[in-house]
């Protein structure tokens, strides 16, 4: 790109920060920043026309985990480690709410579902056995209990007669998030440059040098939110992991309300604008899925179309709208990985499915870092 005098004079001169990445982390790392250093010049870059990745693909459940999923997580971290994991989403989600206000998130407070298969004893009797344990645990947080299990009255079909109920679980508007978010960062002076894809940095003692695909400038600091792409800037730490999605076209009465887990969570749905939204089935083939391309599969969308015809409106006549799917970062920890790289580099990636949970909180983190 052959830039002028002003472009490179007002746009890429001078700039104390330079951010990887518009989505939750990136935005609200950028609003840390201008908290803390109010004259910085701080510019951020997004390879997407929108943000892309999973901050305005996601299924938009403000969520902290199912009792299943507790459960698992309880196999592989210590007990203290679950705690933590659990408050950090708490506390992210607060965050998120006190930045935008509930309005511009359109927070719905109807309350989480687990649903189980009818096939599936194990995992069933499993939540059943584990529940007081679990609400026990998290009595420290919420001074009540969490999970119980309620009867099924919304007419799904083929899983067990009663569900696991949190009345703690809500769900947002993420268009509405995300364009709430970057009205915020705009309205501060903080400058977005979209379809700009960093391929290169280097670094001396006191600065960055960055290689788009549009030009070449220095940065002070660089901060890197990109979380399921971050392993093509050398942070191997994250995978990426595909989410597909789909949404029904708007159905006449549709009485589901709240946010819904399904199969240890590997799926899940909620109401939006009198229509269903459905995700997940990566468990179906993880390796495919594994991949920062975005695309949806034969096999997840036929297994997505199945759940909504034999489970979730069995009785119902549907069409399907819309298919996209997001990238998500992942890792064999839970916890994200905020840290400094190098004098100059930070990052705040590997959001584990959470992001929404936890993306205020882990840009804030990262902001934090920088000196």
């Amino acid at each position: 790109m052959n830039l002028s005098y002003w472009e490179i004079k007002t746009w890429l001169t001078n700039i104390d920060f330079t951010i990887v990445g518009s989505g939750i982390v990136g935005l609200n790392c950028a609003l840390q920043l201008k908290k803390r250093f109010p004259k910085a010049k701080i510019l951020i870059l997004e390879k997407g026309i929108l943000p892309q990745g999973a901050s305005t693909k996601n299924a938009g459940f403000a969520c902290f985990g199912s009792l299943s999923e507790i459960i698992d997580d309880l196999k592989n971290h210590s007990e203290d480690d679950v705690l933590e994991l659990i408050k950090k989403r708490i506390n992210g989600l607060q965050l998120l709410r006190e930045t935008l206000g509930d309005n511009a998130l359109d927070y719905q407070n109807f309350g989480g579902f687990e649903l189980f298969l009818e096939s599936d004893d194990t995992l069933y009797n499993s939540c059943l056995s584990n529940k007081d344990d679990i609400n026990q645990l998290l009595y420290s947080i919420f001074n009540t209990e969490v999970f119980s299990f309620k009867v099924n009255n919304f007419g799904f079909k083929n899983i067990k007669p009663n569900y696991c109920f949190n009345p703690f679980e809500g769900q947002i508007d993420t268009g509405k998030m995300m364009n709430a978010l970057l009205d915020k960062v705009q309205s501060l002076g903080i400058r977005i440059l979209n379809n700009t894809k960093v391929e290169e940095l280097s670094e001396d003692s006191n600065a960055v040098k960055l290689k788009t695909n549009h030009f070449d400038f220095t940065t002070k600091k660089l901060c890197i939110a990109t979380n399921g792409f971050a392993k093509q800037l050398n942070i191997p730490e994250v995978k990426p992991a595909r989410a597909q999605v789909l949404i029904t076209k708007p159905i006449d009465n549709l009485n589901i309300k709240g946010t819904f887990h399904l199969d240890e969570g590997y799926y899940y749905f909620r109401n939006i604008d009198n229509r269903i939204l459905l995700g997940g089935g990566r468990n179906l083939d993880f390796q495919t899925e594994e991949t920062t391309e975005f695309g949806q599969t034969e096999i997840i969308q036929n297994k997505l179309e199945n759940l909504l015809k034999t489970i979730i409106l069995p009785n119902t006549n549907f069409e399907i709208d819309q298919r996209w799917s997001g990238i998500m970062g992942v890792g064999k920890q839970k916890n994200a990985v905020v840290k400094q790289l190098s004098k100059n580099v930070f990052c705040g990636v590997r959001l584990g499915g959470m992001g929404i949970a936890i993306g205020s909180l882990i840009g804030k983190e990262l902001a934090d870092l920088v000196e």
